[in-house]
């Protein structure tokens, strides 16, 4: 079974997002939406569509939850639900339920130092979250 097999997205905390998101876009020319930047590219098979989202979240968000740190990363996945189980067999750190949206399915689990880990397994149509 595979884990996880790209970079989903990584996601920040900071006192201004908006003013980041700015910043960014000006500066460094990344194309800027309400939720950060989203990098396109191919899967290996050259056909594929993927993405990785950079996303600046408020200092007191509480996405992050229960992890205390500044960031939080988000993995890709191809089947989220069985990796769940696998990971749960393994005694890591389940946080909450796994969830599904339009743009994907996501679950959370914590790393050995407290790290918030969202993994994502996108939808068969990719669409912008």
């Amino acid at each position: 079974m595979k884990r996880v097999t790209g970079l989903g997205g990584v996601f920040f905390k900071t006192s201004d997002p908006k003013k980041i998101r700015e910043w960014y876009g000006k500066h460094l020319g990344l194309s800027i939406d309400e939720y950060g930047a989203t990098f396109n590219w191919k899967e290996q098979d050259g056909q594929t569509p993927g993405m990785t989202v950079w996303s600046p979240f408020a200092s007191d968000t509480r996405y992050f939850s229960p992890s205390e740190k500044p960031f939080m990363l988000n993995y890709r996945v191809e089947n989220l639900v069985e990796l769940m189980q696998v990971l749960k067999s393994e005694g890591v750190e389940i946080v909450g339920e796994v969830q599904e949206e339009p743009y994907g399915k996501f679950g959370w689990v914590l790393d050995p130092d407290g790290n918030k880990i969202e993994l994502w397994e996108p939808p068969q149509e990719p669409t912008k979250p």
